[in-house]
């Protein structure tokens, strides 16, 4: 339980306006009260909310005194939820007559060559006691600032209502809003009265078509795109669950860079800094309301299903006001491998919770997350019917290829895209949850199908909680590994401890990629080829694998102790044959496997330069090397920006490296502790590595690297100037950077 005072005083530009309160987050069942009145409780750890203070106010000058209470009690996440205010809080001084908070809902309902149709709705609030006559104008401006369409139109509004306005004005020549480019435009809204100014709100927007076809697929602007797309949660690893904006920001630009083009927001609404970061880099989101509905889950007996009755609507109408103007945000996602979804009262749910985001936006598909669970073995799959007639785009959790996984133990369940595509031709289907060792059956699914829009890997990024469902672990050679979920009982007993993040993230805590990454990225035709090597294995051991894990692999060509001892070399390509050559010489050639991207090699370990080279035919498609390194001299900080805004809100991701003579990354140095020291006006936010198993400390001013690399996070602070970062450690070179705060 926490608790949270802030005493202010108001100037006089508060004075007879009304003063508005917004919380983009509170974790969670949060209490709210003003000088000692009580406003409100808000249940739900990740959606906005809103109070009025203007009634409970003392008079300018005076102080009041703003109290939250945050109950994080027991177990109400499957994940690390993080507890308190972890978003954004804003206070507001509005005018009687003003736009409602998220009251502006923009549109483009019709996008034809040169030129565009963009719907602007507004919510108008009259709080004063007599009816208001009010001009509205509308204006669309470009991203260079120009004024590119406008309209008026005159309304009367009564005392103490609400009104919706609605105007529609032509773009010509619109830029439109692509993964590749995407830009944004602005609605800008003025309400006055006799020529003077009551309230003006802006809001970014995209021109953008999206279409949801059975025969063709997902469009963007009429191109059809596939969704090469990966799950993340919303911590931001080191810095705990807290939501800065650069740390969203950054998290999306390691995605885009890594090859994704889409994110879900597993499980639960995101912070508002998340989705306008995908705006602006381009990023496709598909939503997650809700991880349960009514019913408990998986032992999470503090969870949201205590409110969802109460409180369903009131969460639904929050995501949607205050998130169906980002470009974006592709489909509404209303549940995740929910309990009842099988039974009356699931569909039941589910109709409602379809009914009303549509009523909030029916320009975008509605989805759901749907597995079937052990518990839900009594029903036929056809009991499902009635759930799934609800969405518009059917997305399946663990479905390999297409058909159901027999992990999830009832084989006589066998699904088929095909067979419900045949009996819903109108539908469209994805994975929304698969597992790595599965990307190249579901990405040709997606290849096959048009009616398959691509998926989502579990997970895109490392995330705390769930602690090691992806991490390898090491059993003699005669142990008898369990099938399917039932091999978790080998990542959970007590010895596979400590480990704090679930290891299970194409990309590491601190955003460094991973085996699954390449291999990714050849499945996506991203890239031609990717070399990695499988770690060794100690004498009579084998790795045992969790269903969500990836082989223990690395792109790495330095390993000590290891010469003339066997090491599994993998190359992932889709060309037909593999030239593997080591210091120049051919040393193997391998045809790949129909069906597979795979080319597995056992290759006695010398140091020096390993080469692979796919071939098809006689023409090289395409090459991958890795080269042994020198001993580990210096430390090297690499900051992502060195230069910042002073404003408390902005962040400096340093990466830190350990290398040898020649500036490559040394990367069998685990063991290394980094001391930091910061000078200057800045904090040390947070230090992290990519290691699962490292409990110590992210805020303490020292961490160890994982495989040659950490990671530092300076924050600004409110004065200009400059900070010094400096990493030490016993018999390095120490590493320095300078970071200006503007």
């Amino acid at each position: 339980m926490g608790w949270y005072r802030k005493t202010f005083i108001l100037d006089k530009g508060y004075q007879g306006k009304q003063t508005y309160i917004t919380f983009d987050g509170v974790s969670m069942d949060a209490d709210i009260w003003l000088n000692g009145h009580h406003l409100g409780n808000h249940p739900y750890g990740y959606t906005p909310f809103s109070f009025n203070l203007t009634d409970r106010l003392n008079p300018v000058g005076k102080p009041n005194v703003l109290v939250v209470r945050a109950k994080n009690l027991g177990k109400n996440s499957r994940w690390y939820a993080g507890s308190g205010i972890y978003r954004h809080v804003w206070l507001m001084a509005l005018n009687s007559v003003h736009t409602a908070i998220d009251g502006n809902y923009v549109t483009t309902p019709s996008i034809a060559p040169g030129t565009a149709q963009v719907r602007i709705e507004n919510t108008i609030e009259n709080e004063a006691a007599q009816t208001k006559v009010l001009d509205i104008q509308v204006e669309v401006v470009s991203p260079s600032g120009q004024v590119v369409a406008s309209q008026k139109q005159s309304i009367s509004i009564a005392a103490r209502s609400t009104k919706l306005s609605m105007l529609q004005v032509p773009v010509n020549s619109p830029t439109l809003w692509t993964l590749e480019k995407p830009v944004l435009y602005s609605a800008r809204v003025t309400l006055l009265a006799g020529g003077k100014t009551l309230d003006q709100t802006t809001t970014p927007f995209g021109i953008r078509s999206l279409q949801f076809d059975g025969q063709k697929g997902f469009l963007l602007n009429g191109n059809v795109v596939k969704l090469k797309g990966g799950c993340i949660h919303h911590d931001n690893g080191p810095l705990g669950a807290v939501a800065i904006d650069r740390a969203e920001e950054r998290k999306i630009e390691l995605l885009k860079k890594a090859g994704y083009n889409a994110v879900r927001l597993s499980h639960n609404p995101s912070s508002s800094a998340i989705l306008n970061a995908c705006d602006r880099l381009g990023m496709l989101v598909v939503t997650d309301a809700f991880d349960m509905w009514e019913k408990e889950k998986l032992g999470v007996k503090n969870g949201y299903h205590q409110y969802f009755k109460t409180w369903w609507k009131k969460d639904v109408d929050a995501i949607m006001l205050r998130d169906r103007n980002h470009p974006a945000i592709i489909m509404w996602g209303i549940g995740n491998e929910i309990w009842e979804a099988a039974d009356t009262s699931g569909h039941r749910i589910a109709k409602q919770l379809a009914d009303e985001v549509r009523r909030l936006d029916p320009t975008r598909a509605v989805t759901e997350a749907m597995l079937y669970l052990p518990q839900q073995i009594k029903f036929k799959w056809e009991a499902f019917a009635p759930h799934l007639d609800n969405l518009d785009v059917d997305g399946y959790n663990y479905f390999i290829g297409g058909k159901y996984d027999p992990m999830q133990r009832d084989s006589a369940t066998i699904h088929r895209y095909e067979s419900e595509h045949a009996k819903h031709p109108k539908k469209l289907y994805m994975a929304t949850e698969s597992y790595p060792s599965a990307a190249l059956e579901n990405w040709e699914a997606a290849e096959t199908y048009p009616f398959v829009i691509g998926g989502f890997s579990w997970t895109a990024m490392d995330y705390i909680g769930e602690a090691n469902i992806g991490g390898p672990t090491l059993i003699t050679e005669t142990t008898k590994v369990p099938q399917g979920l039932m091999s978790l009982m080998l990542f959970f007993k007590p010895e596979s401890w400590p480990v704090y993040n679930a290891n299970c993230g194409d990309l590491d805590l601190i955003g460094n990629r991973k085996a699954a990454s390449y291999y990714q990225n050849v499945v996506w035709r991203n890239s031609p080829i990717e070399l990695l090597v499988h770690r060794p294995l100690p004498d009579g051991m084998k790795e045992a694998r969790s269903p969500w894990g990836f082989p223990d692999e690395l792109k790495s060509w330095t390993w000590p102790s290891q010469e003339g001892k066997p090491m599994q070399v993998n190359v992932y390509t889709r060309s037909k044959r593999v030239s593997l050559e080591l210091n120049g010489r051919p040393i193997a050639e391998q045809v790949v496997p129909a069906g597979s991207i795979t080319a597995s090699f056992s290759v006695p370990y010398q140091p020096g330069t390993l080469t692979a080279r796919g071939f098809d035919g006689e023409t090289e498609m395409g090459s991958s090397s890795l080269s042994t390194v020198g001993k580990p001299v210096a430390i090297r900080l690499i900051a992502d920006r060195t230069t910042i805004n002073a404003d408390a809100q902005d962040l400096a991701y340093v990466q830190v490296e350990i290398v040898d003579e020649k500036g490559q990354v040394v990367p069998v140095s685990d063991d290394l502790e980094i001391s930091y020291e910061l000078s200057g006006n800045a904090t040390l936010a947070g230090v992290g590595n990519g290691n699962q198993a490292d409990m110590t400390s992210f805020q303490q001013p020292h961490k160890k690297v994982y495989q040659g690399r950490g990671l530092a996070i300076i924050r600004s602070n409110r004065q200009k100037g400059a900070v010094t970062l400096t990493a030490t450690a016993s018999g390095m070179k120490a590493g320095q950077v300078q970071i200006t705060l503007k």
